[in-house]
């Protein structure tokens, strides 16, 4: 792995963007911003909504085989919102009940391990991609379904490695033993 991905002893080295102005390659420092928060790249359920919507409208300007209609995609699609809804709001309670705050633009108030933190770090985002990809199929969207990847990539890069390195700063040891004990995602 590159210095400037790791977590742990990356090394700074600043890149020219401008005049006297640089970037460090540290994700601790760059993703910290001036309000306390993890400096996500855009509110997650934005991204979701744009990926969403994107995929909508290629399927009407660059047409690729459908789905096809049927039953058992109606079921599938109607268990993966179900199953979507459920663990987001089951995640969102968690926070709710520790007090702390589920928007990304406010600072984290509580590091939340019970509930279903205690089993996936990502309990809303996992919630966030079963409901899109149960919207893509439910409206028979292959361009919706072939953006999950790119969507995927953004929220792991742009939101949750911020996030994770703004918590890990903030919470210290108790964060990290956290991380030990819990997997990002299932």
């Amino acid at each position: 792995m590159t210095p400037w991905l790791s977590l742990s002893g990356a090394a700074v080295v600043p890149l020219p963007i401008g005049r006297g102005a640089s970037v460090s390659k540290d994700p601790t420092e760059q993703h910290l911003n001036h309000q306390g928060t993890a400096g996500v790249i855009a509110r997650p359920p934005v991204l979701f909504l744009v990926a969403l919507l994107l995929g909508l409208a290629l399927d009407r300007l660059l047409p690729v085989a459908g789905l096809g209609a049927g039953l058992v995609r109606w079921i599938s699609a109607g268990v993966l919102i179900f199953s979507g809804v459920a663990l987001a709001a089951a995640g969102i309670r968690d926070f709710t009940r520790a007090g702390t705050p589920v928007p990304t633009n406010e600072p984290t108030r509580a590091l939340v391990t019970t509930g279903m933190h205690g089993r996936t770090r990502n309990p809303i985002y996992l919630g966030m991609f079963l409901l899109y990809g149960g919207i893509g199929l439910g409206t028979g969207s292959p361009w919706a379904l072939i953006l999950v990847l790119p969507l995927a990539i953004t929220i792991r890069y742009g939101v949750v490695a911020r996030e994770e390195a703004y918590l890990e700063l903030r919470f210290g040891d108790a964060y990290r033993q956290y991380k030990v004990r819990v997997r990002r995602w299932v």
